[in-house]
């Protein structure tokens, strides 16, 4: 008995055979079934839609290919696994085996560094909100302390006059590097002296060792040549700490910002195009770095501290079409299972999206939309999709960063979150949520409760 073919109404379109679209590319959509070897069915039914996916394999090659770009053209580099941008346990893991400090910004991401196995004198803590029981964790564990704003200088100048241990420190510098719009908001500012007077308090109490300069000049960064000036402006104030207090900076770090291939909103080329590669950036700071003269001609250590350019590529997220219907103007609208709770960087990403099995060649403009009972809830607008039916399945490229650290418990639960690692098994390493998690956080006042 021959299978019944689907019905698909028939539609007018224009049609242009053999001419590519505006990128040089088929507008055909080809389905994405495997990931690593391993069927997205198959994680699916075992696993719940949606659920999110890693490739350990795509983590350490992408860790690696990062890591040769910098240390072949620079001779000291370290590292520091970016905690905001993916904290699951067994991520961060992953970058530790392959030689990554942490570097985090709040004291949870902190403690988690530690239970990570993580030594103190191999974190680095950023961040505008450090409490002074922070701070005093991080000084006995002899962490390097990024300072934000004064306010934090001052409580640890007080910190060092009590306690034994010596804070080791760096400050966190904002400047302008022709990025706009212009990130002022952390650190202290090059241009107007304040990064200038807080190495001058710092070293004037002789109780603090500021041994490092830090900057982070933006995120999404699409043009290598803004770092150059980043590293000129550090590398003037290193050689001005030396000749007034005879203190040699140990480590410049460049802190992150590097570009994923997720392309933004609005650009008008793939990101895949335009993205500089890790050999882009690390040829622009490098030779930025042996080009200027520190004190003593002792080279600093380089450290950086990206995080999206390396684990994007590795996430992805499976799921499951709910329903179609026609919006008021005509167009379709497709309802699946994920939305901005899970997505929340489909707010500034058009994520790519794909079928997980063949679907018909027609396609047609569509507006795919999450679960949620909120009419932001949109993944992607009016994109060029084929027709998938209730009960299909897709799957979303390049998720691994900060999806599975901002996303929201919202209207629906968590779900699953699977490693594959390089032997291609299978791992559940985040467990989904249910309604036991919220019971065991939430209290009822006794006159609330159930007789």
């Amino acid at each position: 008995m021959m299978n019944k073919k689907i019905y698909e109404r028939p539609v007018l379109r224009k049609v242009v055979e053999g001419i590519p679209n505006k990128f040089g590319s088929l507008k055909r959509l080809r389905p994405i079934e495997f990931i690593d070897n391993v069927s997205i069915n198959s994680l699916i039914d075992k696993y719940g839609s949606p659920v999110f996916v890693l490739s350990e394999k795509t983590i350490r090659e992408t860790y690696r290919s990062a890591y040769r770009a910098f240390s072949t053209r620079y001779p000291k580099v370290q590292f520091a696994w970016s905690y905001k941008t993916n904290y699951l346990d067994a991520v961060c893991r992953i970058f530790h085996q392959e030689g990554s400090w942490a570097e985090v910004v709040s004291g949870f991401e902190y403690e988690k560094a530690l239970d990570n196995g993580i030594s103190g004198n191999k974190i680095i803590f950023n961040g505008p909100d450090k409490s002074k029981k922070d701070l005093i964790r991080a000084i006995k564990n002899n962490s390097l302390i990024h300072i934000d704003h004064f306010d934090e200088l001052y409580t640890i100048i007080e910190l060092s006059k009590e306690l034994e241990e010596t804070p080791q420190v760096a400050i966190r510098i904002n400047m302008d590097t022709g990025i706009i719009p212009q990130w002022d908001r952390f650190g202290f500012n090059y241009e107007n002296g304040e990064a200038w007077n807080a190495v001058n308090r710092i070293l004037s109490t002789g109780k603090i060792e500021l041994i490092g300069l830090h900057t982070h000049i933006g995120t999404y960064i699409s043009t290598s040549k803004a770092y150059e000036i980043a590293i000129r402006k550090l590398a003037e104030l290193a050689n001005k700490t030396y000749e007034r207090f005879q203190t040699s900076i140990e480590y410049i770090d460049i802190g992150g910002g590097f570009a994923s291939q997720n392309t933004l909103q609005g650009a008008y080329l793939p990101a895949t195009d335009t993205t500089p590669s890790f050999d882009d950036y690390a040829h622009a700071i490098t030779t930025a770095m042996i080009a200027e003269k520190f004190p003593n001609n002792i080279a600093p250590t380089l450290i950086l501290e990206t995080g999206r350019a390396l684990i994007d590529d590795a996430g992805w997220l499976a799921g499951t079409v709910l329903a179609n219907k026609r919006l008021a103007d005509g167009n379709r609208a497709m309802v699946i299972d994920t939305g901005v709770n899970l997505m929340f960087t489909a707010f500034w990403y058009d994520h790519e999206i794909y079928p997980v099995k063949e679907t018909s060649f027609q396609s047609e403009p569509t507006t795919i939309y999450g679960p949620l009972c909120m009419n932001i809830d949109v993944i992607r607008k009016k994109i060029d999709f084929p027709l998938l039916n209730k009960g299909d399945r897709f799957v979303i490229k390049r998720v691994g960063a900060y999806t599975m650290t901002q996303w929201m418990q919202f209207i629906t639960y968590r779900p699953n979150i699977v490693l594959i690692d390089e032997n291609e098994e299978v791992h559940l390493i985040r467990k989904e949520e249910d309604k036991e998690v919220f019971r065991r956080q939430e209290l009822i006042p006794d006159h609330l409760k159930n007789d």
